[in-house]
């Protein structure tokens, strides 16, 4: 039996596990790997939409679409943001397509995420990640509202 279902209902962890109760392996799979939550995002004051930039945080791996420096990013990024179970809903700039907001919203998985396909290459077959897309590194971009995306994630 895989670490993906649980023994008694043989569905999978993330139906039957609240997400504070996940342990840390089961909380780290849910993310795909898509790497638009490592994006600069602007919020709008008055409406509070969320817009997405092409600048990405210098620590992205423009590849794997993952952290290249996972476990000592806030000591790079200090304000890099550290997703908690607890905080989720607080967390509205999340993409719509994330598995830490569509398992908190009560949603299914999409078909591309790798815990449903078990491919970590999946998201990007897909075309649900940042690669292959113009990123650009913070530290060159300027000001951001130079760079806003028009994408809805």
């Amino acid at each position: 039996m895989n670490d993906s279902t649980d023994r008694q209902t043989d569905a999978p962890f993330w139906k039957t596990v609240a997400l504070k109760d996940m342990t840390h392996a089961q909380w780290e799979s849910l993310c795909d790997g898509c790497g638009k939550c490592c994006l600069h995002k602007l919020e709008d004051a008055d409406s509070g939409h969320i817009y997405y930039t092409n600048v990405a945080c210098r620590l992205l791996d423009h590849d794997s679409m993952r952290c290249s420096r996972y476990a000592t990013r806030t000591r790079w990024v200090p304000d890099c943001t550290v997703l908690k179970p607890h905080q989720i809903a607080d967390f509205k700039w999340l993409p719509k397509s994330c598995g830490y907001r569509l398992v908190h919203e009560g949603k299914d998985l999409p078909n591309w995420h790798p815990l449903i396909s078990g491919r970590p290459e999946s998201v990007h077959e897909a075309h649900q990640s940042m690669r292959h897309r113009w990123l650009l590194d913070e530290r060159e971009a300027g000001a951001l509202e130079d760079h806003i995306i028009n994408e809805d994630f």
